[in-house]
């Protein structure tokens, strides 16, 4: 009978042991706070959504996420940025990773989680999207937002309430700051209230102008308020869409036609981070100009490859690997010698965003294509090994052009002069 006991009590240590052990290992890695991610170089940061079909209803399943977080993490990433919580994506993605975390202790991926916000009338034939007032669905959704924080405190360390939900330009959704600083404070409240870890920081991911960047007509005292209310500010900035909104820092200036095309395009790549920054600058003059001093990271800047319209060889002229690589590098060496953290425009390429239009070039931001093949920005990544034994729906990564760079170049265009530009945008 004593051996009995003495048996039970020694298993019953071990367990004891191995809670308190489990434990302390969750706890080591849920104290890894936003506050220690954002700005720090050791933890590249980007974009995914994992979406393969032409429609969303088409729903990654916990394998392909799987599958998706080794080959970003193989490249080094430790945050993605996700953008809703109606559909399955996310919550899959949040179960892949944890099951990858109990795969593997050492395994390291934490997440921006994005709460979707839509205006009243949004995605609807009525004639009026009112902006002030909320989409049934948004407080449901921010419901979600604070269920999975609390969930997975390992995971989740930033709430973001909207995406490019105040810019203007988007019209079948926008709304007025008001709405998204109702739900910014209110996640607040529910992280006071202990409802979600008081270590996850909240903000609001929007194109710079939404930011006060851009003109007074954002300029408001709800906005104001907003900036206040965040942890940080999470804004985008698109040189290459400006390519053909916005050309001015594009064409190739008089006293640069006689450079070299090679020579030509890199100066073009060098003013367009310059114009990168100068948006980034512009939401921090902003901020500081209200009395206001918080950290502002990019929440969203990429570079597509491919476009039949507006940013291809009929257009800017803008999109091909060779840019995308270089945009890609100089945005990451400057956000890293800056303190800046920059959830890169994407993971991989997307077919259901332009779904009629495969050419697009909305479906062509990623890193790595639909037929798993890592983009001339990640070719060096394929030489020295990075991917070897990872698959991306059953197929090895290997390189597009099959690795023949006189193939790539062959695709790379010279920005227009900017008489040219003058001359399309007097055409238009």
């Amino acid at each position: 009978m004593k051996t009995t006991t003495t048996l039970l009590v020694f298993l019953l240590s071990l367990t004891i042991m191995a809670c308190s052990n489990q434990s302390s290992e969750v706890s080591e890695s849920a104290t890894t706070s936003a506050e220690e991610i954002l700005g720090n170089p050791e933890y590249p940061a980007i974009s995914y959504s994992g979406y393969r079909g032409i429609t969303r209803d088409i729903q990654p399943t916990i394998p392909e996420l799987k599958e998706d977080m080794k080959i970003l993490s193989a490249m080094g990433i430790k945050i993605v940025r996700t953008y809703n919580l109606y559909l399955d994506a996310v919550p899959n993605l949040l179960m892949a990773i944890r099951e990858l975390k109990e795969e593997d202790p050492e395994f390291e991926m934490y997440m921006m989680m994005g709460a979707w916000i839509d205006a009243k009338n949004a995605w609807t034939d009525e004639p009026e999207r009112i902006r002030h007032e909320d989409h049934p669905r948004n407080p449901e959704e921010i419901d979600r937002a604070a269920r999975y924080a609390s969930m997975y405190p390992d995971i989740v360390k930033v709430i973001a309430v909207g995406n490019e939900a105040m810019v203007h330009w988007q019209q079948e959704y926008y709304v007025e700051p008001g709405i998204i600083l109702k739900w910014v404070q209110d996640l607040q409240e529910r992280k006071e209230n202990g409802e979600i870890p008081e270590d996850v920081w909240i903000t609001s991911s929007d194109n710079f102008a939404s930011w006060g960047g851009g003109g007074e007509e954002y300029h408001k005292e709800d906005l104001d308020e907003l900036i206040r209310s965040v942890d940080y500010i999470s804004m985008h900035t698109y040189p290459m869409h400006d390519t053909h909104y916005n050309p001015d820092f594009w064409g190739v200036p008089e006293d640069q036609e006689r450079m070299t095309d090679m020579e030509k395009i890199e100066a073009a790549m060098d003013r367009s981070l310059e114009y990168a920054v100068g948006q980034y600058q512009s939401v921090v003059d902003y901020m500081e100009s209200l009395g206001v001093d918080k950290e502002v990271h990019i929440g969203e800047t990429g570079w597509a490859t491919v476009s039949n319209g507006q940013y291809g060889l009929e257009g800017s002229r803008a999109t091909d690997e060779y840019k995308m690589a270089m945009y890609h590098d100089m945005i990451r060496e400057w956000s890293d010698e800056n303190g800046v953290s920059v959830f890169y425009f994407e993971a991989t390429d997307e077919k259901w965003k332009d779904a009629e239009n495969q050419m697009g070039s909305e479906n062509h931001f990623g890193l790595i294509t639909l037929q798993s093949e890592a983009k001339y920005v990640l070719w060096d990544e394929v030489d020295a090994g990075v991917f070897d034994g990872l698959t991306r729906d059953g197929m090895p990564i290997t390189k597009t052009f099959d690795g023949d760079l006189e193939r790539l170049m062959e695709t790379v265009e010279v920005p227009p002069t900017e008489d040219e530009i003058a001359a399309r945008l007097e055409e238009e």
